[in-house]
């Protein structure tokens, strides 16, 4: 069996599944191959943190604006998304993290993003349970948290309301304007986007991609335990190393009254299986910083594998070996947070448009000039 579409995105995480509602949002006849289920891999394994981050001008644009368009489109979010604009707080411990602190502010006031620096005191207010003294902390106040399997389960759901349609079938190969399936079906398409994830290599050899494995747990129902996302900023260090394995202090609060509580980092383990001792340093770490969440019961523990390129930058565009293909992966511990900014740039390149930010720092093809170069 044959079928015809302008395009085929391969994957409904919440980065495909983006792809697929801005596509058919502007008409064009959209597929969308899924093997495992929507909102599975690495969403399901994502905290679901909105966030602006500064690692570099790139990440700060493309995050900034995928911000915004959450901000946008949460008065539609269904309930089970569990939506809050809850901020984040990125504490400091020492004078050296709170000169940190107004860095980031200096930055992210520049790129128009609301900030205010919170000292120590003001820090124990909005937070008492965590330690004290802690020096303060820069408060972010219009990120966001949300539950990404039904995020990505509302964005499938607006795609196929516009037109696209999903084909529970694994895609065993992708390219050359074809996409074949297990169950034998042939989609053809000007345009494939690959939007696979960790799994993204699978279908095209060498991409420049690990995999980069996560643990998170979550509590029973304790309301009010903490009120803001906590991330310590070492977090930028430690979580954010190229190759070392991490743990960092990264607290989420859920619309439950659960605390969602993370965040590890590891390079080289291909495993589900739960890694006892970086599950003791990253409840160790949270100890740290909030000295009473021991006495929390948690109900699971569960891991994923997030994909991550060489520079922390994702892959959106076109691949320069098959003019067919584009790219929509790599985006590492942000999916959640870029999937809408990496839908609307994509979506710009394959209808002609000019894109809402300079896609240069994330072309695919910055890899194969880096290759031809050495």
């Amino acid at each position: 069996m044959s079928e015809a579409w302008d395009v085929v995105v391969v994957g409904a995480g919440i980065v495909g599944s983006a792809c697929a509602m801005e596509c058919a949002s502007r008409g064009l006849r959209t597929a969308v191959v899924e093997g495992t289920g929507v909102g599975s891999g690495a969403t399901a394994a994502g905290m679901g943190h909105i966030v602006v981050m500064d690692d570099s001008p790139a990440q700060l644009a493309l995050t900034h604006c995928s911000q915004k368009l959450w901000q946008d489109l949460s008065k539609r979010l269904p309930a089970d998304v569990e939506y809050e604009a809850c901020g984040t707080l990125w504490v400091a411990t020492d004078e050296e993290e709170m000169r940190e602190v107004r860095r980031k502010s200096e930055i992210y006031t520049s790129a128009g993003v609301s900030t205010e620096i919170l000292d120590s005191q003001m820090l124990a207010e909005a937070e008492p349970q965590l330690r004290r003294p802690l020096a303060g902390a820069l408060l972010v106040s219009l990120d966001a948290v949300l539950y990404p399997p039904c995020a990505a389960g509302f964005l499938m759901r607006e795609a196929e309301r516009m037109g696209a349609r999903l084909y529970a079938a694994k895609a065993l190969s992708a390219g050359s304007g074809k996409v074949r399936l297990g169950d034998g079906t042939e989609l053809h398409a000007a345009r494939i986007v690959n939007a696979g994830g960790a799994d993204a290599g699978k279908l095209l050899a060498g991409l420049p991609i690990r995999k980069r494995k996560g643990h998170l747990v979550i509590t029973d129902r304790y309301p009010g335990f903490v009120q803001h996302q906590l991330v310590e900023l070492g977090y930028l260090k430690s979580a954010h190393s190229s190759t070392a394995d991490s743990v960092a202090f990264n607290i989420q609060p859920r619309r439950t009254g659960q605390v969602l509580i993370g965040s590890s980092r590891q390079f080289g383990a291909e495993e589900f299986k739960v890694d006892q001792e970086i599950l003791a340093a990253m409840i160790e770490r949270a100890q740290w910083y909030l000295p009473t969440i021991g006495a929390l019961s948690a109900i699971r523990v569960w891991t994923g594998f997030r994909a991550a390129t060489p520079d922390k930058l994702p892959l959106i565009g076109p691949w320069p070996e098959d003019e067919s293909l584009f790219l929509a992966t790599g985006h590492e511990g942000l999916g959640i947070t870029t999937s809408l900014g990496t839908a609307l740039i994509l979506a710009d390149q394959l209808s002609g448009r000019e894109p809402e930010i300079p896609i240069e720092p994330y072309l695919p093809a910055r890899f194969a000039r880096s290759d031809a170069h050495a």
